[in-house]
């Protein structure tokens, strides 16, 4: 995927989003509805009613850009109605983007001694 150079963090906006939307109907749902910057460089991640499209908005450098996947088959894993955004990893997104169950991927563990 074209993106930013360094990818800080990823939200999932939860519920559906009309995707009739495009980059500035995007940005100002990021501002006011998920109380985020949309100048950030983070990654904002959209999803319709049916789930077989996904749009992302970023800021990158210079201006927005916008990506879209639509599925020709099976649905994307999405978040029910919130009025907060998701957070995921960019590991997650990489998942989602797949067609697969984001929450599904392997949680990172941390030891401090062999037993």
């Amino acid at each position: 995927m074209i993106g930013p150079p360094k990818i800080r963090r990823v939200f999932l906006a939860a519920g559906a989003t009309d995707m009739r939307k495009a980059i500035n109907g995007l940005s100002v749902l990021v501002d006011q509805n998920l109380d985020l910057n949309p100048l950030s460089g983070d990654l904002f991640v959209f999803c319709n009613r049916r789930r077989d499209i996904i749009k992302i908005l970023y800021w990158d450098e210079n201006g927005f850009a916008l990506w879209q996947k639509r599925l020709e088959e099976h649905k994307f894993t999405w978040p029910k109605d919130s009025l907060d955004a998701v957070k995921i990893t960019t590991r997650e997104l990489e998942w989602l983007l797949a067609g697969l169950d984001y929450r599904l991927a392997h949680q990172r563990l941390s030891y401090t001694h062999i037993s």
